[in-house]
């Protein structure tokens, strides 16, 4: 988990560099509203297509392959990398037909001139649901091996080749240099994790091997994963729409707010969540029901133990962190006293969101999927009260309060369910 941390850190804050740059270039201005606006739906089919397959797939793969052998987990992995292709692919075909309608009726808030822009964003977007998607599935089985250090660092080749393209071609490209360093970058991210799986002897050539009893316990565990990513992600759709509807530049707002806190999560969730999911998964094949309680509870200890000292310093020092890290160029001071109000409310999710990861992995490797998809149904309807109620009050800083106040009810749910399984056993 400590090598995961380091090395996402340092890929995230290649990350921040080049949200430094984009900050100067573009400030909160609606250009940069619309090409956010525009990832808006390639990003939400990303997390909910391609970020279910981590939990829906590991715990068959190792079970598999621990139990008949390499032979019989690669012949899996091959009809699953071949089901992933139709699946992104026919995902991305539907979105092209109805991405246009479903961004105009979410950005109703947008002026005509925003909006259109974003439309033709997308379309240039749209190519990395299929690029990253199959990425996500190499990711999972290279973290299946226990080879962490690649599937870490690849996620800063992206923000890399976004910098170079923008400081190199965006006089001449202007915002546009921002969409083609994402599809750029996401390419070479997933010729790069083929070919580490490569490395592992993994087959990386996609092969349909039949309706096995293997494929069907995948897909019984990747359905409710996947209504659950949807609903879950949708609490992203949500924020953004509304979001879209206040001041000019709250969707940039809302984004600049949530980097430091989306980097330090990113750098504990993926820790956290690719080292914990394989040792759960072997702890629950092994029915080592002590052992399982004892490591989820030595983690919950140590996650609240190491995240409330970082949450009350950025809470307290919020302002200076953004004015440190943004104000210059096109971000002045004033979008500096918002950005930063808005921060502080998204840090105090922090806690709660670990807790959520080390039990979303917990239940996932239990194969009690259908739980999450539950406490997913639940929390959706309880984020747009939520923000309804605290825009009312205090603006677009309202949706990071919001965020939290769901995180916090997830985290509770999570929690019952998990120690009524463990008083069971």
């Amino acid at each position: 988990m400590l090598v995961v941390a380091i090395i996402a850190l340092l890929a995230k804050l290649v990350g921040a560099g080049k949200e430094l740059v984009v900050a100067d270039a573009f400030g909160t201005g609606s250009m940069l509203d619309a090409f956010l606006f525009a990832f808006l739906l390639p990003a939400f089919a990303i997390n909910v297509l391609a970020g279910s397959f981590n939990a829906a797939v590991m715990p068959t793969y190792i079970r598999i392959r621990d139990n008949d052998g390499k032979a019989a987990a690669d012949k899996l992995f091959a009809s699953l990398v071949a089901v992933c292709i139709v699946l992104l692919v026919v995902a991305a075909g539907v979105m092209a037909i109805v991405g246009t309608s479903a961004l105009t009726l979410l950005g109703k808030g947008f002026n005509e001139q925003t909006l259109a822009l974003s439309h033709t964003f997308f379309y240039w977007l749209l190519p990395v649901v299929v690029i990253s998607g199959i990425g996500h599935l190499f990711s999972t089985v290279i973290n299946a091996g226990e080879r962490f250090v690649a599937v870490a660092l690849i996620p800063s080749i992206t923000p890399t080749v976004t910098v170079i393209i923008l400081l190199v071609f965006g006089n001449e490209w202007g915002i546009y240099s921002l969409a083609i360093g994402l599809v750029l970058g996401a390419t070479i991210e997933l010729l790069m994790l083929m070919m580490s799986a490569a490395r592992e002897n993994v087959s990386i050539v996609p092969r349909w091997n039949g309706m096995t009893t293997e494929i069907q316990t995948v897909i019984s565990q990747y359905t409710p994963m996947l209504a659950g990513a949807f609903l879950m992600s949708s609490t992203v759709l949500v924020d953004q729409s509304m979001a879209a509807m206040l001041d000019s530049g709250s969707v940039a707002t809302l984004n600049y707010a949530n980097k430091v806190t989306a980097m330090i999560l990113g750098v504990g969730a993926m820790a956290l969540g690719t080292a914990t999911l394989p040792h759960f998964s072997r702890l629950v094949a092994s029915e080592d029901w002590s052992g399982l309680r004892h490591t989820f509870l030595t983690y919950s200890r140590l996650i609240i133990f190491i995240t409330l000292p970082i949450t009350v310093l950025l809470f307290v020092f919020s302002e200076p962190i953004i004015k440190l890290l943004f104000e210059r160029g096109a971000f002045t001071a004033q979008d500096t006293v918002l950005v930063a109000k808005t921060q502080a409310f998204y840090v105090l999710q922090l806690p709660f969101y670990m807790l959520g990861i080390l039990g979303v992995r917990l239940i996932s490797a239990m194969v009690r999927n259908k739980v999450l998809l539950m406490i997913a149904i639940i929390s959706l309807p309880l984020n747009i009260v939520f923000n309804y109620i605290f825009i009312q009050l205090i603006g677009v800083s309202g949706i990071a309060v919001a965020t939290t106040c769901v995180y916090v009810m997830s985290v509770l749910m999570m929690y019952a369910f998990l120690f009524l399984k463990f008083k069971n056993r």
